[in-house]
């Protein structure tokens, strides 16, 4: 059903919709909410140590950085809310969302896209301003790579629907809530 062409974008060879597709991407955001949380639960003091195989005390000083807790709450509960966030909009929907539910794959694509590129900051961060590494905290970077570009796929399949709404004589922000009439005029 899901190979069915109207189910793939035009242009396209596949789409980027299919469970296939996203089901990896929620596993790996349901791995990161419990990195994220296990990590939060440090920096919030109710567990008083974390596991740390491979960088000594490590994970202590990047976890108790001034850096991790420039927010009013630690950013290791930012990236458990984030992780969350991807799993739940990587859920919702079926295997035409790219089409059906622009708006939930935008969600997920915002969500997924700078979740990723705060890891990446937070990874250089590590070993350039307080010279250590946490192997956990780098275990989620990868994670939140892994997601980019499988999320960014169908972000960009809806975003180009949308361009195709906006040519046509359909209501773009109908069409981006997903009302089948708006959707049904797009060719």
């Amino acid at each position: 059903m899901a190979n069915n062409p109207s189910y793939i974008p035009p242009g396209w060879d596949y789409n980027p919709a299919t469970w296939d597709q996203r089901i990896p991407i929620v596993i790996l955001a349901v791995v990161g909410v419990f990195i994220a949380s296990y990590l939060a639960l440090y920096q919030l003091e109710i567990i008083d140590t974390v596991w740390e195989p491979f960088f000594g005390d490590g994970s202590v000083i990047i976890l108790n950085s001034k850096v991790s807790h420039v927010l009013p709450i630690p950013d290791a509960a930012i990236g458990a809310i984030g992780y969350f966030v991807d799993a739940v909009t990587g859920i919702i929907g079926g295997t035409k969302r790219w089409k059906t539910m622009p708006w939930i794959v935008i969600v997920f694509g915002l969500a997924v896209g700078p979740l990723g590129f705060v890891s990446v900051m937070l990874v250089v961060f590590q070993p350039v301003l307080f010279s250590a590494w946490c192997t956990l905290c780098l275990c989620s970077a990868v994670i939140s790579i892994a997601m980019i570009g499988p999320a960014m796929d169908e972000m960009l399949a809806s975003l180009q629907f949308m361009q195709r709404v906006k040519k046509s004589e359909a209501s773009t922000w109908k069409a981006f809530w997903g009302v089948q009439s708006e959707i049904e005029k797009v060719k």
